[in-house]
């Protein structure tokens, strides 16, 4: 599909981006989360400049995924472990269901 642009707003701020039709609402939603955490940080008033806050909302929002991504490292393995020992069970039930 066509990329389209979306109008997103962040610290007052009007932007027109690119985005195709069905990533439109994760766009939307990522612009608000931005901009609610850019304005928690010029809340407390030890950031000034938008700028600033952009990076310093870049930094925490970074550090949230990194967090994330360790805290969800192995999982994906362990889930493949699972589903093969559910095989393993599911034939040695139907081998037993054969005898």
């Amino acid at each position: 599909m066509q990329a389209k642009g979306i109008n997103i707003s962040v610290m007052g701020r009007d932007f027109s981006v690119a985005c195709p039709p069905e990533e439109q609402e994760d766009l939307m939603d990522a612009a608000r989360y931005l901009d609610k955490n850019m304005k928690e940080i010029k809340k407390t008033g030890k950031i000034i400049g938008a700028e600033r806050c952009a990076i310093m909302a870049a930094l925490n929002i970074t550090n949230d995924l990194l967090q994330l991504r360790r805290a969800t490292a192995g999982q994906e393995q362990v889930q493949e472990r699972l589903e093969s020992l559910q095989e393993r069970i599911d034939d040695v039930l139907r081998e037993t269901e054969n005898l």
